[in-house]
């Protein structure tokens, strides 16, 4: 009988139960460490995918012995191995989307040129995320580890953009396939200024970037220090491609390999307008309401950073995670698919038709559809199992309390394990269909409720910001084991909590609001009458 490494057994059981199924609906924001309040780095993530349903991973530290291979599989195919990739000496601990080492890697999928998808790939872009999770300490490490794993064991996937963070520095890297038969990807890594915010949500970002004057033909990257890493073809594969044939310096990867479509733009680029509006001033960022207008005649791109009119906290951030583009141009409150309660959600289709003619639904960055939500703060003063810390919940950010979670950690608390959130089997031990079962109940009324979700979810998240420099200085005498078995613990009562306040909210709402008390806001009244016309009208 063979006998298997412990920790090789739990890596390929990772690497088959990958982070993310497939979906074109995420959205991320970045804050440089000196556009924080705390000079801490952030960094976001909303996973949003119809039917999925969310939960917390876990891949633990572990040294592996000389030879070992981890079987690659997709999240859809679980049972099918796309292939092997040879295992390191030694992988960090990994929870979610951070590692022990306080390095953040998230995605949302831009897909690009249907053509340049190559199945012949080994590596999806979830694989190649947990693998540089598992492999390194620092963000410009995990650019070069990712582009070297996609050219030696290629990449299967659409286009992605990644954020890639650590306590320094946050970049964002753009990454397409070269189509079937070509190994490998073309990508591109700018880093993000320190004193700025930057977003991306399903749409390519980076247009031009900076260029090495002299390229080093034996490398498999070129990298210009401290603002550009890309793959050293990224130009030349465009040329010979035909998407592109200007000047080096003129190259734009997102007009190569992500052309713009106005809905594209309206309903992915829209959200980081929106989330650099909440911290510009708004008539700067009105001026762009022609591209999300669909006029690329008159501009065609958003900045990909803005420096902020002040510095975000976490909670500003938590914020701009649970925004449906209210007070702006697009909000959407404002129209009749609101309905009699304000609702700022649309049910799942984006597009519609009426009379033959083709119409839209605005795509805001808090969605329904998320299966989880989360906010990595990257504190490089404190110590490393401390430092990382993930606020994170599962279902619509709009409608959960953000749970904080410790980069160290070495279990995964009972209501964010996979068992307990399957998308078929309504648990209300998992976190997700506790979190859904409020969400859902308060959407249809959600102006009626909505206040009664806030003051639970205040409660529970000054709670555990009030916690978190107490929770510091208590570490900061302990031994890293006693650190990791304290800050495990701590997440688990937090998460309990949560979920203990949950189950009286929903009992709350449900006597509350039984068989509907209270009327419709006056606007409402005003439309059915303009509506009705006088069959309503009482008599003189």
């Amino acid at each position: 009988m063979n006998h298997f490494p412990l920790s090789k057994v739990i890596l390929t059981l990772v690497l088959a139960l990958v982070f993310t199924p497939k979906g074109e609906a995420c959205t991320n924001i970045i804050v440089g460490k000196a556009a924080s309040a705390d000079g801490s780095v952030i960094c976001t993530y909303n996973c949003d995918t119809f039917g999925y349903s969310g939960w917390l991973t876990h891949s633990p530290a572990g040294r592996h012995a000389a030879g070992e291979r981890i079987p690659i599989r997709s999240f859809w195919h679980p049972a099918e191995i796309k292939g092997y990739v040879d295992q390191v000496e030694y992988t960090y601990n990994v929870i979610g989307y951070i590692n022990e080492k306080q390095l953040c890697i998230v995605e949302t999928t831009f897909g690009g040129r249907p053509e340049l998808v190559n199945p012949e790939g080994i590596l999806a872009y979830d694989n190649v995320i947990q693998l540089a999770l598992q492999r390194c300490s620092s963000a410009r490490e995990a650019i070069r580890t990712m582009g070297e794993l996609m050219d030696t064991y290629g990449y299967n996937d659409k286009g992605e953009t990644f954020t890639v963070c650590d306590t320094e520095e946050a970049w964002i890297m753009e990454i397409v396939g070269k189509g079937p038969g070509r190994k490998g990807a073309v990508w591109v890594a700018v880093r993000i200024p320190d004193d700025c915010v930057s977003a991306h949500a399903n749409i390519s970002r980076i247009r031009q970037f900076p260029q090495v004057a002299k390229v080093r033909k034996d490398s498999l990257y070129q990298e210009v220090e401290g603002q550009s890493i890309y793959s050293s073809d990224v130009v030349s594969f465009a040329r010979e491609m035909g998407f592109f044939s200007g000047k080096d310096a003129d190259f734009s990867f997102r007009d190569a390999y992500c052309p713009i479509s106005f809905l594209g733009v309206r309903q992915c680029d829209a959200r980081v307008w929106s989330f650099f509006r909440h911290h510009t001033d708004p008539a700067e960022m009105d001026k762009y309401l022609p591209y999300l207008d669909g006029k690329f005649d008159q501009i065609d791109h958003l900045p990909l950073w803005i420096k902020p009119d002040s510095k975000l906290s976490v909670r500003d951030v938590m914020s701009d995670m649970r925004d449906h583009y209210e007070g702006t141009p697009l909000d959407m409150t404002k129209d009749l698919g609101a309905g009699p309660w304000g609702m700022p959600i649309r049910p799942r289709a984006k597009t519609f038709e009426s009379g033959g003619q083709k119409y839209f639904r605005e795509r805001p960055i808090a969605s329904p559809q998320a299966g989880f939500t989360m906010i990595s703060q990257l504190r490089g003063w404190l110590p490393d199992e401390v430092g990382g810390l993930m606020w994170f919940n599962c279902d619509d950010a709009d409608m959960v309390a953000y749970v904080p979670v410790y980069c160290c950690e070495r279990e995964i608390p009972v209501a964010f394990r996979a068992e307990n959130n399957k998308s078929d089997v309504f648990n209300l031990d998992g976190a997700y269909w506790m979190c859904n079962m409020v969400s859902n109940f308060i959407y249809p009324r959600y102006n009626a409720m909505i206040g009664d979700l806030r003051a639970a979810q205040k409660e529970l998240e000054d709670f555990y910001a009030s916690e978190q420099d107490e929770v510091a200085s208590m570490v900061e005498g302990m031994t890293p084991l006693d650190r990791i078995s304290f800050l495990t613990s701590k997440t688990a009562a937090y998460t309990g909590k949560m979920m203990s306040r949950w189950d009286k909210l929903w009992k709350e709402l449900v006597v509350k609001y039984n068989d509907q008390p209270g009327g419709y806001s006056q606007d409402f009244y005003d439309a059915m009458v303009r509506d009705s016309g006088e069959r309503y009208r009482m008599p003189e």
